[in-house]
């Protein structure tokens, strides 16, 4: 075209012509029905909605199992003999139901029991159980007679059994005492111990110190029973001089001040321990004979809750102590063998890394180290060459005999050494070519490195357990979209019998549809990612709807997580797209189960938190999906994930537009030390005004916001204290931004699954990022237990 007016015309009308072709923005109708369809999806109730779901073993002597069931007419606790695979019924539901009833003068359904958890006693003829706290019954199922309620605890979480039922250890105080299983009176082991240098004191660091001083919840002393039962291994800790932290109770008329030792990034004081065994029978204690050890986990998160005598294992009969002790930096790790007679001690293998030295890559995995051939050799987790592989070392010198086991793929958790045979069991995940490389399968490889053997051939994620004797294993696999099936195996995967494959009809007739695995390029264009997609629930191909990215950058999770079935996803994705809502879910790079280099991706640089993947991938799902609408995209999450979305919303303010952000670790100088040093590195100054975690607070950014955030924080958080989130408020006042912010009073960390919390999110991004009114005054409710 030669004049300029008609090739303007031309132009102009093309682009009529596409914006009339092209899906315009989804009409924003949400009615309260739309909130009770959304309500059903949520994982209090999915979960009364799927039958047979995956088992979960609850071990019992004599290779026998029970779980409890969700069947077709209600709810059925079942033993499971695994020699040959029989089920049956753990008791006549309907007689207990019965002299329950007439015991405790009220109704009972036998498809509703009043409990979910049993204890077996009296040889396994009565079930001991909770109808409510403090009411405790003990039921013979021979003979079918009640006695209770007494107030006598079933099992004192705060108390220790020996491996031979005859003692039992407990605490007070800080220092550590035993008893006789049996009846008679209390022996003190130990009486040098304080509040804040006592021995097996748990909650040290983090988290949830605050919630049993509330609750006046007696805590489990952090020990461990030699096999032989004679002794016990018990941390002493050191927390004089730990940082104090504050928070103020909400009460009536006056607040309740509470303080915990709780250690920040940079301070010169953190917790650190020694390791003490003691005769049980003799009463004699020894210090294990070696420099106090920094408490580092080895296995994210929290060294009390997660890790500590985790890192401590008996060989043999309890000749021997192994144990693993870190440094602080997270670069170095060592494991030690100690004569718990005298406690002289010798160092077997020091692993160093450039970056965080881990000794499993999945968050609450045990270590995966195993003392072999009567404390002659050791198998030994690394990632000394880039992946996560098991080595065979000789105990005594330290030297590597061999790989055990070697390629492009990942050990993820050691479940069993057969050492007569000399092969050791495993789940890995990366190794079959062709499948979700997050899929955890089943494995055995020969201690000498000759052989590696897959023994669980289903193309799907592999959740297993191995029985205390190592004869048998309850394999449940499952993948996003698929329901899971329960088989039983003998320890090399043959299958004894399938004992349940899950029914979804009921949960498919509610609404739920489950996830889309998908695939995209990271931001460098060649790696791989991988995650979950849900469309809205009445998707139109003509209209166009809003994006929510539900996120957790990791480093020890990713947004995923687990591969199983997805009945019960994080973040009620399931919900947000019945409400008409694209969700996504992706492991972006920095996160486990891949590499050690995809799982370093930002080391030393947190505030990266993965967002650029996210970006990425959301941009190339809407080039597939044109319905994805990329001028309406939002982001949550909670914790982590309450930082990487606030961290999202003012660094990348173009292109997302809403965030809803709890308990976010805004600026990790305010947060764990073993969390920030571990990922962040060592905290050093870079001038008299900044150090290496400056980068990494969102606080910082807050003059950036230009969508509409809405901050959430619990005032008694003792994991994530309230000044991460308040440092951003003040900023984002400070820069005359405007703001949401929903403060929970009294609430921990873990508030983020509240029905109150969760309707908010809702009503967040269905006013602010779809444009319409939510119902008003919608009250979402769990039911009752």
């Amino acid at each position: 075209m030669k004049h300029p007016q008609l090739r303007l015309q031309f132009s102009l009308g093309v682009t009529a012509l596409l914006a009339a072709l092209a899906p315009s923005p989804v009409a924003a109708q949400v009615t309260s029905t739309d909130y009770a369809r959304a309500e059903q999806l949520l994982p209090w109730n999915v979960q009364e909605l799927l039958v047979d779901d995956a088992v979960r073993p609850r071990w019992m002597g004599g290779d026998r199992f029970w779980y409890r069931n969700r069947s077709p007419h209600g709810w059925e606790f079942l033993v499971v003999e695994m020699a040959t695979g029989a089920r049956r019924p753990a008791f006549d539901h309907a007689r207990l139901a019965s002299v329950l009833s007439t015991a405790a003068d009220t109704t009972y359904d036998a498809a509703k029991l009043p409990f979910r958890d049993i204890a077996w006693v009296n040889g396994d003829r009565s079930i001991r159980f909770s109808v409510a706290k403090g009411k405790n019954w003990t039921c013979d199922v021979s003979s079918y007679s009640c006695t209770g309620p007494d107030t006598l605890p079933i099992e004192k979480a705060s108390e220790v059994k020996s491996p031979d039922g005859q003692w039992i250890a407990f605490g007070r105080d800080g220092n550590l005492f035993v008893k006789q299983a049996s009846g008679g009176g209390e022996r003190q082991l130990t009486t040098d111990g304080t509040a804040d240098w006592g021995y097996g004191l748990t909650n040290v660091t983090c988290c949830g110190q605050v919630t049993s001083v509330r609750s006046k919840t007696e805590l489990r002393p952090l020990v461990s029973w030699s096999p032989d039962s004679k002794r016990l291994v018990a941390t002493k800790w050191d927390q004089r001089g730990v940082r104090l932290m504050h928070l103020l109770e909400t009460k009536n008329p006056g607040p309740i001040l509470h303080s915990y030792r709780y250690a920040l990034p940079g301070d010169s004081v953190i917790p650190r321990f020694d390791l003490y065994v003691f005769d049980v029978a003799g009463g004699r204690g020894v210090k294990v004979d070696f420099p106090t050890i920094d408490a580092v986990n080895t296995s994210c998160c929290g060294v009390t809750s997660d890790t500590l005598l985790k890192d401590v294992k008996w060989g043999g009969t309890g000749e021997e102590l192994y144990f693993t002790a870190g440094k602080r930096g997270f670069r170095e790790l060592t494991l030690a063998v100690a004569d718990p007679a005298s406690g002289a001690t010798r160092k077997v293998i020091t692993e160093r890394g450039k970056t965080f030295v881990e000794a499993n890559q999945f968050s609450g995995g045990l270590p995966n180290w195993r003392p072999i051939a009567g404390g002659k050799e050791v198998v030994w987790w690394s990632e000394r060459d880039g992946w996560g592989h098991l080595y065979l070392v000789d105990a005594t010198t330290g030297a590597v005999r061999n790989r055990i086991t070697s390629g492009d793929w990942l050990v993820a958790d050691v479940k069993w050494v057969d050492e007569p045979q000399r092969w050791v069991y495993f789940t890995a995940v990366g190794r079959e070519a062709g499948r979700d490389p997050y899929f955890r399968h089943y494995y055995r490889a020969k201690l000498d490195g000759s052989a590696v053997q897959l023994l669980t051939p289903e193309d799907a994620d592999h959740d297993i357990s191995v029985s205390p004797s190592g004869r048998y294993v309850v394999d449940s696999y499952a993948r996003p979209d698929r329901a899971p099936v329960t088989v039983l195996r003998r320890i090399d995967g043959t299958p004894v019998r399938e004992l349940q494959k899950a029914d979804a009809s009921r949960l498919l007739a509610a609404g739920f549809r489950p996830p889309e695995p998908f695939t995209v390029r990271a931001r460098d264009g060649v790696t791989v990612l991988h995650g979950l997609l849900w469309r809205p629930a009445k998707l139109d191909s003509a209209k166009k709807y809003p994006v929510i990215d539900y996120i957790y950058p990791g480093p020890q999770v990713g947004s995923v997580g687990s591969r199983q079935f997805s009945a019960r996803p994080g973040g009620n994705a399931a919900s947000l797209a019945e409400l008409g809502f694209f969700v996504v879910q992706v492991d972006a790079m920095g996160t486990p189960g891949r590499s050690k280099a995809f799982h370093d991706a930002y080391y030393g640089n947190m505030t990266d938190n993965g967002i650029p993947d996210q970006v990425a991938a959301i941009k190339q799902l809407a080039g597939r999906i044109p319905q994805m609408d990329l001028d309406r995209v939002g982001i949550f999450g909670h914790s982590g994930g309450g930082f990487s979305s606030t961290d999202a919303i003012l660094t990348y303010p173009d292109f997302f537009k809403v965030a809803v952000s709890s308990a976010g670790n805004h600026d990790n100088r305010s947060y764990d030390w073993t969390w920030g040093e571990k990922y962040q590195g060592l905290l050093t100054k870079l001038s008299d005004t900044t150090d290496s975690f400056d980068s990494q607070s969102n606080w910082r950014k807050a003059k950036n916001l230009r969508g509409k955030l809405l901050l959430s924080y619990g005032t008694l958080d003792d994991n994530v204290h309230p000044v991460a989130t308040q440092l951003v408020i003040d900023e984002l006042i400070k820069a005359n931004k405007d703001f949401d912010l929903l403060v929970m009073p009294n609430r921990n960390h873990g508030f983020a699954g509240e029905p109150y919390m969760i309707r908010r999110t809702w009503d967040y991004f269905v006013r602010n990022l779809m444009g319409g009114e939510p119902p008003e005054g919608y009250e979402l409710r769990r039911p009752a237990q």
